[in-house]
């Protein structure tokens, strides 16, 4: 069987091996591939593996010897799936891998908006504390979290563990989720969207990316939020529309926000994001620790395995 990657970086930047892949057939890793690239990379291919090439219906029929397509994300809106279907194509994706890790962004986002650590240490290591007529001083209020309300739109996996940290940390949580399922979460109050905009202190998103996500944070979204709140997006960069955001930053309406994930990635220069006050942006690592990235290759390994045994898991065509 021909096995195609076509993008083999970012998942593996040489610190993780393709032996496991290869050893179930033979093997092609592309680095990188252009979108005019794919037809022909994966034009032999019967599996083919992807995180963020577009398979298009039109790719996608043009791909006669495609039986399996393997996704390096748990995201899966880069497959046309409807078409999938009708090819009677398998499509994996990897669920969960990223728990954690996309938590631990969450929290690292915002305690850097809340208690400016680089910003200090910066101002450390210029002099500023040698400097000082105190033992102490800061550049910025500090705030704490304790009492606040976490507001959490979206309660999969990552939205759980978001919202188990915050209430560790003394956070009061409220979510809105329209897929509500029956959870054990004390300490969680369930709410309407709007509810959950104007309630929160720091406004968290772990929703997917859908047709009724797209722009939900938008000039009138974000109008409903408490003077001085924060937001963090871990999700999908077109849940946000980014000139309202910077916007909301600029007239000081938002005290600032957190995103690792933006509209366009690679993102334009003129980004509006990028010159927005108290704006901190990561490039989408949330999910690029060599653990989480590991995790995410075996589980991709166990998907093919399985499918090869005639008994696929974590299939989204449905």
């Amino acid at each position: 069987m021909k096995l195609v990657v076509l993008e083999g970086v970012p998942l593996n930047t040489g610190d993780l091996s393709w032996d496991a892949l290869s050893a179930l057939g033979e093997l092609t890793v592309y680095d990188r591939t252009a979108p005019e690239q794919i037809i022909e990379r994966a034009k032999d291919a019967q599996a083919l593996f992807v995180n963020k090439s577009i398979l298009t219906r039109d790719i996608l029929y043009a791909l006669p010897n495609l039986r399996y397509i393997g996704l390096f994300s748990t995201g899966f809106n880069v497959v046309d799936l409807s078409a999938a279907k009708e090819l009677g194509l398998v499509v994996t994706n990897i669920p969960a891998y990223s728990t954690y890790a996309v938590t631990q962004m969450v929290f690292a986002l915002l305690l850097e908006l809340t208690n400016q650590v680089s910003r200090h240490s910066e101002a450390v290591r210029a002099g500023a504390w040698c400097a000082s007529k105190d033992f102490c001083f800061w550049l910025t209020p500090l705030t704490e979290l304790t009492g606040k309300t976490m507001g959490i739109i979206g309660m999969g996996q990552t939205g759980q563990q978001t919202a188990r940290v915050a209430l560790a940390m003394g956070m009061q949580v409220v979510a809105y989720s329209p897929r509500k399922k029956e959870l054990d979460f004390s300490g969680v109050r369930w709410a309407d969207r709007d509810t959950v905009l104007k309630e929160a202190d720091v406004l968290c998103l772990h929703c997917p990316l859908n047709e009724e996500t797209k722009g939900l944070i938008n000039r009138d979204t974000l109008a409903l939020m408490k003077e001085g709140s924060y937001l963090i997006n871990t999700s999908r960069g077109p849940v946000v529309n980014e000139e309202d955001l910077a916007e909301a930053l600029n007239s000081g309406h938002l005290a600032g926000a957190g995103v690792d994930v933006l509209r366009k990635e690679p993102p334009k220069p003129d980004n509006p994001l990028f010159l927005a006050k108290n704006c901190v942006i990561t490039p989408h690592i949330a999910w690029a620790a060599h653990e989480t990235r590991a995790r995410l290759y075996q589980v991709a390994i166990e998907n093919f395995k399985a499918y090869l045994n005639g008994n696929p898991v974590n299939n989204v065509v449905k």
